[in-house]
């Protein structure tokens, strides 16, 4: 969705993104990989907001509107409560925030499951209400009519596979998968299946290495590695997770900022400037002229 706002300088606020050149489209992401081979790796990153979205943006190939929001936003103990409300309203977010990534939401759980034509109108709602350009949808095989259901239609359907989050209950925790060749096997023939459907890309997240690497080379779209394989056809983390907002570290994530602790710091020093009345200064007063 592209904007006509200009970017005002003079406020703090987070306006619409101006939009200096164009967007990038699913075709093009599906593009990156030709002959199985992807030269150059696809950039992903979680978002949930205007404004992470605008400092996102221009490092990114995609931006994932991801459920983990349930987590990182709405402090949820999983993604199971998550609604097609609140993925909108981030989605919607995130979309005027971006000019150059493509905007890909997840769907909810709940939201796609019973039939492709529940997932068509739940995906449909989803992209009318935010402007995203895609969707991203877990489990293998058992949706693969559901994907090429909605491609077929003009939905682009992103897949996920291995450790899949909304099937947490099922899969007795996050635990990585693949390990053994019954369940190694299945990853491989869900990913193929999604492939086969339509899916653009394929999330793999949480499987071991060798079966990360397995699913890229079978498939001809693009793969999307979280805890998978650095040659995979790109990589996603979640955005909070790689600046180091929380305490717990994943495995597969590497942390590239500590911003939690600036962030406390900061607070910090806020608080104690209150506390003193160093805060607000004559800088920060309006004085009679």
């Amino acid at each position: 969705m592209s904007t006509t706002f200009q970017l005002d300088t003079a406020t703090s606020r987070a306006n619409p993104t101006p939009q200096p050149m164009r967007r990038l489209t699913v075709p093009k992401i599906r593009q990156r990989k030709t002959d199985g081979v992807t030269e150059e790796p696809l950039v992903m990153l979680t978002a949930y907001t205007a404004r992470q979205a605008q400092l996102l943006d221009e490092h990114c190939d995609l931006l994932l509107v991801g459920d983990s929001l349930a987590q990182v936003i709405y402090g949820l103990p999983s993604t199971i409560p998550v609604t097609l409300d609140m993925m909108a309203n981030h989605a919607a977010a995130v979309v005027r925030g971006s000019y150059h990534a493509v905007v890909i939401v997840d769907m909810p759980f709940g939201s796609y499951e019973a039939s492709p034509q529940q997932a068509f109108e739940s995906a449909a709602g989803l992209l009318k209400a935010s402007g995203a350009a895609g969707v991203k949808l877990e489990g293998g095989a058992a949706m693969a009519e559901t994907v090429a259901f909605l491609t077929q239609r003009g939905i682009p359907v992103m897949g996920h596979v291995g450790l899949t989050p909304q099937a947490v209950n099922v899969l007795g925790g996050y635990a990585a998968r693949g390990r053994d060749d019954a369940e190694a096997g299945k990853i491989v023939s869900d990913a193929k299946a999604l492939d086969e459907a339509g899916a653009f890309a394929v999330v793999v997240e949480g499987v071991v290495e060798p079966i990360a690497i397995e699913v890229t080379q079978a498939l001809s779209c693009p793969t999307i590695g979280i805890g998978a394989s650095a040659k995979c056809d790109g990589q996603v983390l979640v955005c909070d997770d790689m600046l180091g907002m929380f305490d717990r570290v994943p495995r597969f994530v590497k942390r590239y900022e500590e911003l939690a602790a600036i962030i406390s710091k900061a607070a910090a020093s806020y608080a104690a400037d209150v506390r003193s009345r160093a805060f607000p200064g004559e800088d920060q007063t309006y004085q009679p002229k």
